[in-house]
């Protein structure tokens, strides 16, 4: 099994299902509402685990009843929680509301999540046994750049999603991602928007050769459109979705880096790695949830198989 660490967030996602998204100032009436375990951090261990990665999950929940129920959720996922940390306070909430086109907005409230400032004992060592560390932009960035700096000096593929994604960068400069942290990545995973956001270019090819400046491998998610990969010295590949109606797009994102970071391990070629990835991503975006949508392994294999994609 492909083993692998993630270095992130836990939250409780409270989510309200609505026929439209209301403006500033508007009210709308609901059709349902449902509190679901989620995160980015947890949300790509949970991915991982159930694309066949064996898994820990460094990160921290709140002493109450979500911390609970998020524990739960990732030990009934088959991830390794030993590194979860219990701390004093409210565990992290992401507001999320979905409409009918299964587009979302989110508002993440950190919670225990921001009490995770570094690396504590035995937490290197985790990450140096794993093959690759997944990490993401919830947690302070003190900690994000611990987990990168322990995973390059034990040679451990580095995978950083952006997000949320930093502010839009002044006169055409980088966003505010540190040179260091940038220095430690090997593999950056941006959505369109984020990519955007850190270079201050809305062409996804034009933004991926501009973030190559920064890190060896850069794959840009794209939505129904697929994903573009593009790496020094190599001409860039987009592999499309498979086209499937979608409920709901939330943590389509992570279960992408997920079964991305299992299949590279693997070592899977990069273009059969994306592929499966983006299976993965597929299935989940025809079901309710965040982790609740994440299929298994047999499941993405299935739909892969049935749906052979080419790069080009």
């Amino acid at each position: 099994m492909t083993a692998i660490a993630v270095l992130g967030s836990t939250n409780m996602d409270l989510v309200a299902y609505v026929p439209k998204a209301p403006r500033l100032g508007e009210t709308v009436t609901g059709r349902a509402f449902r509190t679901v375990p989620g995160g980015k951090g947890a949300n790509q261990a949970v991915a991982a685990a159930r694309a066949g990665g064996e898994v820990v999950m460094i990160g921290a929940v709140g002493a109450d009843e979500f911390g609970v129920r998020l524990r739960c959720a990732l030990t009934a996922a088959r991830v390794d929680t030993a590194a979860l940390r219990t701390v004093e306070g409210a565990s992290g909430t992401a507001h999320i509301t979905v409409d009918d086109e299964g587009g979302n907005s989110i508002i993440v409230i950190p919670g225990a999540n921001a009490a995770v400032t570094g690396l504590e004992a035995g937490d290197e060592a985790r990450i140096a046994a794993a093959g690759s560390l997944l990490l993401q932009l919830e947690l302070p960035l003190s900690a994000v750049l611990a987990g990168a700096r322990a995973a390059r000096a034990h040679g451990v593929r580095t995978v950083l999603t952006p997000a949320p994604a930093p502010g839009a960068p002044p006169s055409g400069s980088w966003g505010t991602l540190p040179a260091d942290l940038l220095a430690a990545t090997d593999l950056l995973v941006p959505n369109e928007h984020e990519a955007a956001a850190l270079t201050g270019l809305t062409d996804p090819l034009q933004a991926a050769e501009a973030l190559l400046a920064e890190v060896p491998e850069v794959v840009i998610t794209l939505g129904a459109a697929g994903a573009l990969y593009a790496a020094r010295g190599a001409e860039p590949l987009t592999v499309p979705a498979p086209r499937v109606r979608a409920m709901d797009t939330t943590a389509a994102g992570d279960t992408f880096v997920g079964a991305l970071a299992v299949a590279l391990g693997e070592g899977r070629p990069m273009p059969a790695a994306l592929h499966w990835a983006s299976a993965a991503a597929a299935l989940s975006v025809q079901r309710p949830g965040a982790q609740d949508s994440m299929p298994t392994r047999a499941e993405t294999d299935a739909f892969a198989a049935a749906r052979p994609g080419a790069a080009s």
